[in-house]
């Protein structure tokens, strides 16, 4: 029997560039639509698409919310806040991995107490009225517009500061404007020595706000009912779960991809600053309107699937790490693991060798 042809991968740069042009032009409008759909369309893609067959462009242009200042000033001061805690909340000193030019990152492991801070004081302020949280919700379309444009802002900042002050040599530019601003120029950007812009788009930005909504959609279905439908309660609880496990492993967050690998460009930090904010939240913000009654047997088994879920994310994660923390000689299920052990060459020339777990939820 003939061996199988060998197989190559071709890469078309007209392909790469339409995939990141595309993905630059269409996300902004998606982010609008969603929210228009899910708060003025009753969550239905249809009703929009019709809106949008029977008006045109200058419907479209007619439903985006022009940023506003309250929208601004939400956006400041939730960043600000969750900037200073990223810097004066004390943590463990974590180490990341080293990264292909040598440099090893260096974090302050404090998001669970963030996140705690963060949620405590959210609530306090709307329990002891200093701040209703429902007006988040009654500018949340000026406040992703604000976002849409002030991400944009922020990633030519990025795309300037790779040039003339990275904050490592793991930074380099491609040669093409469009690549170097889609996928980014920097792999470890930081302001001053101890605030990392990554950790704070991806994580107290990004992350945070899923959690902050969360919560916001469920107050704003209180204040309009007078109560909080099941449906509501198990999304926002299956929403917190997630993101308190995210935050619970952090630390092992800064070993993945998001961090280790992909630079801080448009693809991963205006998707943390505007995609997670809307797309992510976007269950809770149909169901602020359009409360669904479960039944008390239908939320529980909504509920406890979906804590499963996360479980076995969260496990999966887990045994992945133990696996690499061990260089392998661990137990996965009561036995050793299976692996490949997989043979690379760095930038530099520099062969390695990396193991991957083949067993176990993998």
């Amino acid at each position: 029997m003939a061996a199988a042809p060998e197989t190559k991968t071709v890469h078309s740069p007209a392909l790469t560039y339409f995939s990141m042009l595309s993905l630059l032009s269409l996300c902004p409008p998606f982010v609008i639509l969603l929210w228009y759909t899910m708060v003025h369309a009753d969550g239905s893609v249809a009703q929009t698409w019709n809106y949008l067959k029977q008006h045109g462009l200058q419907g479209f242009i007619d439903i985006w919310p022009r940023p506003t200042a309250i929208a601004w000033k939400i956006i400041f001061v939730y960043g600000a806040f969750e900037a200073a805690l990223q810097l004066l909340l004390p943590g463990k000193r974590v180490e990341g991995p080293i990264s292909p030019t040598g440099n090893r990152p260096v974090y302050k492991a404090n998001g669970m107490a963030a996140y705690f801070v963060t949620l405590v004081t959210y609530i306090s302020l709307w329990w002891f009225e200093i701040f209703n949280p429902t007006v988040v919700y009654d500018h949340l379309g000026e406040i992703y517009s604000a976002l849409i444009f002030g991400s944009l802002i922020f990633c030519v900042f990025l795309y300037i500061k790779g040039h003339v002050a990275p904050s490592s040599t793991d930074s380099g530019s491609s040669g093409n404007f469009i690549i170097d601003f889609y996928w980014g120029m920097e792999l470890y950007p930081r302001i001053g020595k101890n605030f990392d812009i990554k950790v704070f788009t991806n994580c107290r930005f990004g992350m945070m706000s899923w959690a902050v909504l969360a919560v916001t959609y469920c107050i704003k279905q209180y204040e309009l009912n007078g109560k909080v439908s099941d449906s509501m309660l198990v999304n926002t609880t299956l929403m917190l779960v997630y993101v308190t496990k995210f935050f619970w492993w952090e630390a092992g967050y800064w070993n993945t991809m998001d961090i280790a690998h992909d630079r801080a460009g448009f693809y991963i930090c205006w998707g943390c600053l505007v995609w997670v904010p809307s797309v992510y939240t976007s269950p809770g913000m149909y169901l602020v309107n359009h409360p669904v009654n479960l039944g008390m047997q239908l939320a529980l088994y909504i509920l406890v699937a979906g804590v499963l879920c996360i479980y076995i994310n969260y496990d999966c994660d887990r045994q992945r790490q133990e696996f690499r923390r061990t260089n392998g000689k661990c137990k996965i299920w009561g036995k050793a693991p299976s692996k490949i052990e997989a043979t690379y060459t760095t930038t530099s020339g520099e062969t390695k060798t990396s193991l991957l777990l083949t067993s176990g939820w993998k």
